[in-house]
């Protein structure tokens, strides 16, 4: 199983791929793709870098000054060796690919791998989750005959959370075999643009960055959590 610093550890080097960045910033892309349900704090960040630092996959460019700030800012580079290391884990496949936080991340990046890595873990991601789908959906019936209906709503709800993710993991197989890959619309039809749409404000654009739904490997605590499976899965 994949330790949740090692999944940072993959998502900062994907990141500065992109270029430098400074802790803030890296602190806020990642929280945008692990998702509202996991805010990463800087206590888990900053040990993360400095590991990163002492391993040699990252490094510290000259600190600059802000102009809302009066302390210099450190920025992260990512070295020769940091770049083998993200390739190494992208072409990666098997279980820790597809587990629930590290796929997020994997397929934030698939970018940066061949469609034949995509597929192998989309599938391994889809197989696990129909596994688990199916011992759920076994224990339901009887664990609905003990508990109250808030509590067997709350399963239900896990258990179409799961079946909507395997939906839309086929879809995304079914695309990558067709060549249409997420973000080029091709089996999305585009309507006209009409003058209202022409005369949109700049400033109110939102960005099309692509985050997958995440689906814990438990029933959330309450319902304001990001949905997953049923509870009563370990």
């Amino acid at each position: 199983m994949a330790r949740r610093g090692e999944t940072i550890e993959l998502a900062v080097l994907g990141l500065l791929h992109e270029g430098p960045m400074h802790g803030y910033e890296l602190r806020k892309r990642l929280n945008l793709m692990l998702g509202w349900g996991r805010v990463l704090s800087y206590g888990s960040l900053y040990p993360t870098l400095k590991k990163m630092l002492r391993a040699g996959l990252i490094e510290e460019s000259a600190p600059t000054r802000t102009p809302v700030s009066r302390r210099p800012r450190i920025t992260y580079e990512v070295t020769e060796a940091g770049t083998h290391e993200f390739e190494r884990l992208m072409s990666e496949v098997g279980p820790t690919a597809w587990e629930d936080d590290n796929f997020d991340i994997r397929f934030a990046f698939f970018s940066s791998t061949d469609m034949e890595i995509r597929l192998r873990v989309l599938e391994g991601r889809r197989t696990r989750l129909q596994e688990r789908l199916e011992r759920v959906q076994g224990q339901l019936s009887m664990t609905q005959k003990e508990v109250d209906r808030y509590a067997a709503e709350l399963q239900r709800h896990g258990v179409e959370s799961v079946e909507r993710e395997v939906r839309w993991l086929s879809d995304l197989i079914n695309a990558e075999r067709d060549g249409n890959h997420p973000g080029h619309d091709a089996a999305r039809p585009q309507s006209p643009a009409s003058p209202q749409d022409a005369d949109t404000d700049e400033n109110h654009k939102i960005d099309d960055q692509h985050v997958p739904p995440h689906t814990s490997a438990e029933v959330p605590a309450t319902t304001a959590r990001r949905p997953g499976p049923a509870a009563g899965e370990s």
